[in-house]
């Protein structure tokens, strides 16, 4: 299953500078987990999976550049 960016703007996978990222790939991961942030004029709104398994890779890097509707990751 694929996770969909709900808003255009700057993806992280971290919720701040120095800190451990949300999930990296290969991680179990829940239904409604948060996997990383979308920025979009100064305000961060959560990327949460919709489904629970495991992150096989992200589509975005850290800091990318998506649009409403772009795969931020898949999962299986």
């Amino acid at each position: 299953m694929d996770i969909i960016s709900p808003l255009p703007g700057i993806f992280y996978r971290k919720p701040g500078p120095g800190k451990e990222p949300y999930v990296t790939e290969g991680d179990s991961i829940s239904i409604g987990q948060t996997i990383g942030l979308v920025e979009i004029m100064k305000q961060f709104s959560e990327v949460r999976a919709e489904a629970a398994g495991i992150l096989v890779k992200f589509q975005v890097e850290d800091f990318g550049i998506v649009n409403p509707g772009d795969v931020i990751a898949v999962t299986s």
